[in-house]
């Protein structure tokens, strides 16, 4: 009893992604700088025993949030996701405002990511100014995704592959290391014994209190975001009721391994005080594992990632507008596709968005590219309870409506218990943010903006209302 896809969809979008494609489209979004130079600074602030503990229930929640998508995505296979679930189950100012959140997150990552690219290339070539690196990765992501939807998820595969690669790399060889197998050399080169797991659980394992543990769940919560992007490339695949689960169980257990991995990599092999942000812990356990040119190894998979994370962000931001004018939000030339199945008029807005995140990120980081990188913080937890909430939704309008549950292709388990835990757990993460002094400006910025989604939405929709309706007069002449 699924839904069809509407006909503009049906007749112009591409159905060329297959699993191999949304998996990796699903890592490369969440195996990012987050993992890579960040991991090690989330070891110091919660301990090693904390942030595996932060990372499991983050990926717990992650993985809850994807189940309920994974119903709403195989049952209606839009390239709208969840803003086009959250407009029908939750309501449309709902579903306006879910999609601007996501689009500016994204947006906005284009900027950061492209400007980092160019900081670490001139590890590389320091006389070449940054703005050059910039353009040039602005217009090879441009390209690949104005190409077709297919040539978009091979570049994306093969980015994220490299990613996953250096991450398993990290793992296996970190592990062989813990267990003593490969020697560890100090600060001077000389050759040290493997401390084995006592760091796991030895002096400072657990910070002094729970609430550094809670703050790094945030950290975490947004670490994982990203793995919604199965719910938008849904619409661009190939037979989605049984590629979109598969993606989805491939995706998540094998993200809850690497990031976990990681941190008992990093928190075993790496002392506490050298776990910072001074450099990547990646960097950091390579040369102490000897790994010759370790810092340039790492330079070239952090670009590739910055660049992955470019690619799928400009491919999620152009279908968010995509969807708005095919709701009637926004003028209907950014609703059009062209011969190849790619809304050229979105990607185009997208990338110029972008590029003012790039200019705001230098000209005014104190104060417009603050506000935008504190509603794109808090963007994604607002998505994923829209997630939850609309299959919630969803599945007791579709038995109301006289629908078997025989007859979904996929079907959230324990409901209704799986889309309020997810829900409960966002919204708890969201009042946390109340509670950290470096997070909390993501509600000073965040909230109004999501107030003034809703209160422009309903401004449109009553004018486009009292345009609609007939005037008196107009009336009692047809009733002559």
């Amino acid at each position: 009893m699924s839904e069809p896809v509407s006909d503009q969809e049906e007749a112009h979008f591409k159905r060329s992604m297959q699993t191999r494609h949304l998996v990796m489209l699903s890592l490369g979004g969440v195996i990012g700088t987050g993992l890579f130079l960040s991991s090690g600074y989330t070891v110091q602030q919660a301990g090693p025993i904390g942030a595996v503990l932060a990372y499991l229930v983050g990926g717990i929640v992650a993985w809850l949030v994807m189940m309920c998508l994974g119903e709403l995505a195989v049952h209606m296979p839009n390239s709208g996701a969840f803003s086009a679930h959250a407009s029908r189950y939750i309501g449309p100012g709902t579903g306006y405002m879910v999609a601007w959140m996501y689009w500016l997150t994204w947006t906005v990552a284009l900027g950061s990511e492209f400007t980092a690219a160019a900081v670490f290339m001139g590890r590389w070539f320091p006389d070449i100014p940054g703005w050059y690196w910039s353009g040039m990765f602005a217009a090879i992501v441009f390209g690949v995704n104005a190409f077709t939807s297919r040539f978009f998820a091979e570049s994306e595969f093969w980015l994220s592959l490299i990613k996953v690669i250096a991450v398993v790399v990290f793992v296996l060889v970190g592990a062989v290391a813990i267990i003593g197998w490969v020697p560890l050399h100090d600060a001077a080169g000389a050759e040290v014994a493997s401390p084995g797991l006592s760091a796991l659980w030895g002096e400072g394992a657990m910070p002094p209190n729970l609430m550094a543990i809670g703050t790094a769940l945030l950290a975490v919560m947004f670490a994982f975001s990203g793995t919604e992007l199965i719910g938008i490339a849904a619409g661009e695949t190939v037979d989605p009721a049984r590629n979109v689960p598969k993606a989805i169980r491939a995706t998540l257990w094998r993200l809850i391994l690497f990031f976990v991995g990681t941190i008992v990599v990093i928190a075993a092999l790496l002392p506490q005080d050298q776990a910072g942000l001074s450099q990547s812990p990646f960097v950091a356990v390579f040369q102490r594992l000897g790994v010759p040119g370790a810092a340039d190894i790492m330079n070239f998979v952090i670009i590739t990632a910055l660049l992955s994370a470019a690619n799928s962000g400009l491919y999620a931001s152009s279908r968010m507008l995509w969807t708005l004018a095919d709701q009637g939000t926004l003028p209907k030339s950014l609703g059009r596709l062209n011969k190849r199945g790619i809304p050229m008029n979105a990607l185009l807005l997208s990338m110029v968005g972008g590029l003012g995140a790039l200019f705001s990120s230098v000209y005014a980081p104190e104060t417009v590219y603050l506000v935008l990188v504190s509603i794109s913080g808090l963007a994604v937890v607002v998505v994923w309870m829209a997630i939850a909430l609309s299959q919630f939704n969803f599945r007791r309008h579709y038995l109301r409506e006289g629908g078997q549950l025989k007859d979904l292709v996929y079907r959230t388990p324990f409901y209704p218990w799986v889309p309020i835990i997810a829900f409960a757990a966002c919204l708890a993460a969201c009042i946390g943010i109340a509670f950290d002094p470096h997070q909390r400006v993501a509600l000073y910025f965040g909230v109004p903006f999501i107030g003034l989604c809703y209160l422009v939405h309903y401004v449109r929709h009553r004018s486009a209302s009292q345009r609609s309706e007939p005037l008196p007069n107009a009336v009692e002449e047809n009733t002559v």
